[in-house]
């Protein structure tokens, strides 16, 4: 595969660092890294991959990619990888992006850039939702999700910004299952932002075992993130009304009810299952 053309940037190097937590992800982290390598290698920002507890080549194939600075953890933990990340990279601001994710470099400049301002504290991109190679049902759900508006929430995108003076209002990552929940819950609406940038896309499971799994782990996330003033835990009823709100034909109405099932499924779920780390393995290949 021939390696990306950089894209076209201008202005000064040292923007910011981008922290990759890695688990197993050697299907895909090239797809994430390559279009950020070159600019990476360039000096634009620090591009680190923090492989946690990986048993494949996901270590190997961060490390051929120019730009690309990898650190291996023993353990399997994201909480870990994140603060150690922390505590490698040098750069504020900082981005924190899930090892599946893709992004452009344009993206990642313009929330360091925009987060550099000093005005807001935390940020992310928007993001849209790659379901083609999913089945129907899931298909259905997705689009029923992806007409719900995007809020000022840091969740969601598999990808968020932080401040120096942001990070320091929690100081490090706990072991929690949902560190974009966690960290959204510390900030108010005046203090984060959606950047107005090129959208991530965030690759849907492709089957419904695979989506349930994911439900699950975010009911979980959410659970957790519950404790104190935080929002998440007052989501859920302003997402079902805003499901409902969106139905303008049959269609709509359809993918409503499929989503509206797998929520009440995934909930049910949470409550007979035992608490473990459930991830999607289905969309971790290359189309």
């Amino acid at each position: 595969m021939r390696p990306p053309m950089p894209e076209p940037v201008s202005g000064p190097t040292r923007r910011g660092a981008v922290v990759v937590p890695a688990y197993n992800e050697a299907a895909v982290i090239r797809r994430t890294l390559a279009p950020l390598g070159p600019l990476a290698a360039e000096g634009y920002f620090e591009l680190l991959v923090v492989c946690n507890g990986c048993v494949d080549d996901t270590a190997a194939v961060a490390r051929s990619i120019p730009g690309v600075r990898v650190v291996e953890l023993p353990q399997g933990s994201k909480p870990a990888a994140l603060n150690v990340g922390d505590q490698v990279a040098s750069l504020w601001p900082r981005l924190y992006l899930d090892a599946d994710i893709r992004i452009s470099a344009v993206a990642v400049l313009a929330v360091l850039d925009r987060l550099a301002r000093g005005d807001v504290l935390a940020g992310r991109p928007p993001f849209r939702y790659d379901f083609e190679d999913a089945e129907s049902l899931v298909c259905s759900y997705y689009r029923a999700r992806q007409r719900i508006p995007q809020k000022t929430v840091l969740w969601g995108a598999g990808v968020y910004g932080l401040t120096e003076a942001g990070h320091t209002k929690f100081g490090s990552f706990p072991d929690l299952t949902g560190d974009d929940l966690f960290v959204d819950n510390w900030f108010g609406p005046d203090e984060k932002v959606i950047v107005d940038t090129e959208p991530v896309t965030v690759t849907t499971p492709t089957d419904i075992a695979s989506l349930l799994a994911i439900l699950r782990r975010n009911h979980r996330g959410v659970s957790e993130a519950c404790t104190g003033d935080g929002n998440a835990g007052r989501s859920a009823p302003a997402t079902a009304l805003a499901v409902l709100r969106s139905i303008r034909g049959p269609q709509s109405a359809a993918d409503a009810l499929v989503y509206s099932a797998f929520a009440l499924a995934a909930r049910w779920g949470v409550r007979q299952s035992a608490v473990g780390w459930e991830r999607d393995e289905s969309s971790r290949s290359l189309h």
